[in-house]
């Protein structure tokens, strides 16, 4: 965890390669911090490397720190939802493996309930589509790493970098 103002909330979300999620989000009015790295494996500290090898369990992710104030949780899972295909398992479009899954880990028990809720009312939707099951994976309390500097704000450094992000179209209600 990442010290933070009093009153902000920090949320990790995966989907897919974290460069694309963290540009996503990082303009976002009432977002304090955003830094892309690793979480939801089993090894401490992992490389860019050890994530990619499949090997520690480890998902891309985003970290968000925001104000609750300014910036609902609602507003963020439905964001995170269309902007990404949560049904395609250890994969994203042309990326694959299981650092490419979709997964939301929360703090504290309000927030994973409305998680929870987001993702049943998101999946009756993406059924409405023809899509299959949200494969999301949803925690709480789960370690973050932070990614290799070069990796923070890649987007940003490199505006025309590879970003493989594609939602499904299908809206949340």
């Amino acid at each position: 965890t990442t010290s933070m103002p009093p009153g902000f909330k920090q949320i990790i979300l995966g989907l897919g390669c974290f460069w694309g999620a963290e540009r996503l989000f990082w303009k976002l009015p009432g977002i304090f911090l955003t830094a892309v790295g690793y979480s939801g494996g089993l090894t401490a500290n992992p490389t860019y490397e050890e994530t990619c090898s499949g090997q520690t369990g480890h998902t891309e992710v985003v970290l968000l720190v925001y104000d609750p104030k300014k910036l609902t949780l609602d507003k963020i899972l439905s964001i995170f939802w269309q902007a990404h295909d949560p049904t395609q398992g250890f994969r994203q479009g042309n990326d694959r493996g299981t650092q490419y899954r979709s997964a939301i880990f929360v703090m504290d028990d309000a927030d994973f309930d409305m998680v929870q809720e987001s993702a049943n009312s998101y999946q009756k939707a993406l059924a409405k589509n023809g899509f299959g099951q949200i494969t999301t994976e949803i925690r709480k309390n789960q370690q973050f790493y932070f990614a290799e500097d070069h990796h923070q704000q890649y987007l940003y450094k490199v505006p025309s970098g590879y970003c493989g992000l594609q939602g499904t179209g299908v809206c949340v209600d």
